[in-house]
């Protein structure tokens, strides 16, 4: 098996799992979506932000997109709204404007929106609060609040940058081709021993950064990670932001470094409840069956498939049965 150097795995969130949030500034942006745009990947310059009130908005909201704790978080200069200290591009990265990374670009024109695990129509910014009460432990902004409106102010300016479509390369995160077996927590962990401890703890736990307003590696399971009723709790969705995201110097968007099969087993890893803690375990979303991602583990399903098959698949039966029944398989 070739060697994973499986470096700051939790760039979510949250949505919620992977990635060097050091990384995540101006001039990492830069970089990365200049050569993004030779690959036919959007190009965001940030040198175009207005100078007015509504571009020292976008600046903000963009501000806290990278350093969400150090405003908002546990200790925050702006309030105190998180539970934990981890940031937003963490999962949505490059202050979510990252190909393949739960790109952010067409997030003002797709709401409002249903959502399954809600099962109603969200504004986008219950979908903000969304996040800040599950990947962040929460509690909600205001919505007339200077953070809200930045925010949604960012969200509406990089959103000048995509068709109104929402068809852009980049734009979902990358496909996975199901294994006939299910993903294996024992096989992701011994990746894990040998490639991402070193970075995110034995433990999980992650690594702060220096003045520990937020972290250099974030924690991957434990009180301060994220709740089960993140996106990055799923397996396939996190295995699906993996594909293109992990290890974060070994990739480039839409060239994997991980196979299928070793992203489904990370992240079967990482979310083995049997072994792993997560704050508010028992906080459980989509009430309807018929919303439910596939690889949502808790039941009731609307089929007859174990929690233990929904978690970690094989999922073909599953998908199979679904498209039999003329039923579309959420995941």
């Amino acid at each position: 098996m070739k060697k994973i150097i499986l470096i700051g795995l939790f760039s979510a969130l949250p949505v919620i799992v992977f990635n060097s949030c050091t990384k995540s500034n101006s001039q990492t942006l830069t970089a990365k979506t200049d050569k993004a745009d030779d690959e036919g990947y959007i190009t965001i310059d940030t040198s175009k932000i207005p100078d007015d009130q509504f571009g020292e908005s976008v600046r903000y909201g963009r501000e806290l997109m990278l350093k969400t704790a150090y405003y908002i978080g546990p200790n925050g200069i702006n309030g105190k709204y998180l539970g934990n200290k981890m940031n937003c591009t963490n999962c949505h990265q490059d202050a979510g404007t990252k190909p393949h990374a739960f790109n952010l670009l067409s997030s003002h024109d797709n709401y409002p929106q249903y959502r399954g695990r809600e099962n109603k129509v969200l504004t986008l910014a219950e979908r903000v609060n969304n996040c800040i009460m599950r990947p962040h432990s929460g509690k909600p902004l205001p919505l007339d609040s200077k953070e809200m409106v930045a925010f949604l102010s960012y969200f509406k300016w990089i959103s000048k940058f995509v068709p109104k479509d929402g068809n852009f390369k980049g734009a979902k995160n990358l496909e996975i081709e199901f294994p006939d077996v299910a993903a294996s927590p024992e096989r992701g962990k011994a990746l894990f021993i040998e490639n991402c401890a070193r970075c995110h703890g034995n433990n999980g736990e992650g690594v702060y950064n220096a003045d520990k307003s937020g972290y250099t590696y974030p924690p991957l399971w434990g009180e301060y990670g994220y709740q089960p009723g993140s996106s990055m709790h799923r397996v396939i969705k996190q295995a699906q932001w993996l594909k293109n995201n992990m290890p974060y110097d070994k990739v480039q968007p839409g060239k994997p470094y991980l196979t299928d099969k070793e992203a489904l087993d990370i992240a079967a890893f990482v979310n083995d409840d049997k072994i792993h803690s997560r704050p508010n375990p028992k906080t459980f979303d989509y009430p309807d069956k018929m919303g439910k991602p596939i690889d949502y583990s808790h039941s009731p399903f609307q089929d007859n498939f174990s929690e233990e098959q929904h978690k970690y698949g094989p999922y073909k039966p599953i998908i199979a049965y679904w498209k039999k029944q003329g039923w579309k398989a959420v995941y």
